[in-house]
């Protein structure tokens, strides 16, 4: 990682917490569909970033295919979600359970294979696992309540800030080979 990448990592981090933090302590209807847009925009911007990547390089890339069919399936969910500041909010709840159950368990099945192959921070991308699964079960027990997605995205928010503030700046090896 680069110092520019590193700096700008940590600036990311920085205003995720601010927004958490924001989030966690005003809970109004304005706060929802800013939620809503947030994660309409971020996973545009995503999606939007893995299709021209794939039609600037990843097409001439070994499995460059799977880049466009992300990239696709993630701009999908960001129109998808970006209809979602209308609809009660139960679903937005269901939409935050699915998203953290699968991103958690993902993250732990990429955690075991790291720990088998490479040694390298693992126990990281499986804490991140297990915290995204526990979201998802607390989104379940919680899901009657009113202000339970606000909370629930401000403390996955506020997570998602310290492991990438931390991933920043954690020192990286360099592999040289003479």
């Amino acid at each position: 990682m680069t110092p520019f990448q590193r700096v700008r990592s940590i600036l990311l981090g920085l205003v995720m917490l601010g927004f958490a933090l924001l989030f966690i302590l005003d809970h109004d209807e304005d706060s929802y569909r800013f939620i809503v847009f947030i994660l309409a925009a971020a996973m545009t911007i995503k999606g939007l970033k893995d299709i021209f990547f794939y039609f600037t390089m990843g097409r001439h890339m070994v499995g460059g295919k799977i880049i466009l069919f992300q990239g696709v399936i993630i701009f999908d969910l960001a129109l998808f979600t970006a209809t979602l500041s209308d609809v009660p909010k139960i679903y937005v709840l269901l939409y935050l359970i699915a998203i953290h159950a699968f991103s958690g368990a993902v993250e732990i099945l990429r955690a075991m294979e790291a720990r088998r192959t490479v040694d390298g921070p693992w126990k990281v991308k499986f804490s991140h696992g297990i915290v995204n699964i526990l979201l998802a079960l607390s989104c379940l027990i919680f899901i009657k309540q009113t202000n339970t997605a606000l909370i629930i995205y401000s403390a996955g928010l506020a997570y998602s800030a310290v492991i990438r503030i931390i991933s920043a700046l954690r020192k990286t090896a360099f592999v040289v080979i003479r």
